[in-house]
């Protein structure tokens, strides 16, 4: 029998590929590694269980254990792939104190991705908190909640759980005053969550706008759903120093020189991929940093695959290689991956980098290239518009105001680019923008798309053709 297609990772891209895999394949040896206890979770759930709208960690999960084994899937948690050896073709695996070789016919590196909180002096200090985890979300719930009324079982979790770790923060008084660090996703999804807690939030951003990515229309409207809320934001300033007595923080130093005391920090300033099982192998990473692959995930090195947040993937627009660490690629990839292995070749597509994120009522939504310069060094010459419109007919309740924003290449009127914001169902328009990125649509072409039109749901002109029309104007 042929060695078997080992996936280290068992989160969203090792096990859609190990489904996949074995689904295509029903014969093929399936091993997953996993060095913790978790597997495929929802990470971007986890502010939303931190907030209290999810009840229990095993609402986050995609596939429990069990649901593994009767796939047919190999799985062993508790499993570190230490090492690579792509000569011999075998990974080097730590679990229970030992060390043990596992031959492989193929491997797909699927290790994701790590919260960054090195470059902040103090971070290591208790009460600093990252929210890159099952664990992480469920000591900050835990942290949150008076003692009086914790119980370590009402968060769930089973043996997976880090319950040591939890129970200490479950005793400990709640915070009044915390302070997050980095104002993307998860800043402003965390500002939302604890302040349903009745914290004094306070949000630092080194930039004058939160969540950058996605162009200053957005950004403003952030800031005012933020603001609303009663989030006090910092903006323009750094976060380069966190102090505390006892061994826990109490005090964030900013860049300027001002401080303020609180009881808690989260820092959300990042992630970088975990690239170190392959450092000492011939594997080759991309200029990101992250694993260079090619349309099917294929490493540089025959029979090693690598997908997920580990992975670069190749732009939608330009077509250049780059680093997007988000959910459905990652899916996506890894269940192409599955399919290739199991003899059925399937491309991992491209990505767009197409996200949305919720501030409060206040709902956001991007993808392609939006950032000038960066369009200039991709080649293209690059024009943008804004408009507001209507969510839905003018005469319909609960209309609201969706600000739009897109770019496109002034030579071809190519589409490069958009963004929205709004409070009445905007974000998932933005789906509409990446479909035309997709196709390759001319500005002028998405506007004369046939979208649905009712008065409940949009007006005749969709604030997305609104603004291709605009667009085209100016074109």
């Amino acid at each position: 029998m042929s060695a078997p297609f080992v996936v280290v990772g068992g989160d969203a891209a090792g096990l859609s590929a190990a489904s996949k895999c074995r689904r295509t394949d029903p014969d093929r040896d399936v091993v997953v590694f996993e060095k913790g206890q978790w597997i495929s979770y929802a990470h971007c759930g986890t502010p939303y269980f931190v907030k209290g709208q999810v009840d229990r960690l095993e609402d986050l999960l995609s596939l429990s254990p069990a649901a593994v084994a009767e796939r047919g899937i190999d799985l062993r948690r508790g499993h570190e792939v230490v090492g690579v050896d792509t000569d011999s073709q075998t990974v080097s695996v730590r679990a229970d104190g030992e060390t043990f070789e596992q031959p492989y016919n193929d491997l797909l590196i699927a290790t994701g991705a790590r919260a960054v909180d090195d470059p902040i002096e103090g971070s290591s200090l208790d009460r600093v908190f990252t929210l890159h985890g099952l664990d992480h979300a469920a000591a900050i719930r835990a942290f949150l909640t008076p003692p009086e009324e914790f119980a370590v079982a009402d968060l769930g979790g089973g043996d997976a759980l880090a319950a040591d770790v939890v129970e200490r923060y479950g005793a400990m008084s709640p915070p009044e005053r915390v302070a997050v660090v980095g104002a993307g996703y998860v800043g402003v999804e965390m500002a939302e969550a604890f302040d349903a807690w009745d914290v004094d939030v306070h949000l630092f951003q080194r930039s004058e706008r939160p969540v950058p990515g996605f162009g200053d229309a957005v950004g403003d409207a952030v800031i005012a759903a933020l603001d609303d809320a009663g989030v006090t934001t910092h903006l323009g300033e750094e976060v380069v120093r966190l102090r505390g007595g006892a061994g826990a923080v109490d005090t964030v130093v900013c860049d300027s020189g001002s401080t303020l005391d609180v009881d808690a920090v989260l820092v959300g300033i990042g992630i970088r991929p975990n690239v170190a099982l392959i450092e000492d192998t011939p594997i080759e990473r991309g200029g990101s940093g992250a694993i260079a692959t090619d349309a099917f995930g294929r490493t540089s090195v025959d029979d090693v695959y690598a997908a997920g947040d580990v992975a670069e993937m190749p732009h939608t627009v330009t077509g250049e290689a780059t680093w997007d660490p988000l959910g459905l690629p990652a899916n996506r990839a890894g269940r192409a991956i599955g399919a290739t292995v199991a003899g059925d070749p399937q491309p991992v597509g491209s990505v767009a980098g197409t996200a949305m994120v919720k501030a409060f009522d206040l709902e956001c939504g991007r993808t392609g290239i939006l950032d000038h310069d960066r369009a200039r060094a991709a080649g293209f010459d690059p024009v943008s518009e804004t408009i507001t419109a209507g969510s839905r007919s003018g005469y319909y309740p609960d209309a609201a105001e969706t600000t739009v924003t897109l770019v496109a290449d002034r030579a071809t009127g190519r589409l490069l680019g958009g963004s929205i914001a709004g409070t009445d169902r905007a974000a998932v328009r933005i789906d509409t923008v990446a479909t035309a990125l997709g196709g390759e649509l001319t500005v002028g072409e998405l506007e004369r798309q046939d979208l649905g039109y009712a008065p409940p749901f949009s007006p005749v002109w969709d604030p997305v053709l609104v603004a291709a029309k605009v667009l085209n104007g100016s074109l």
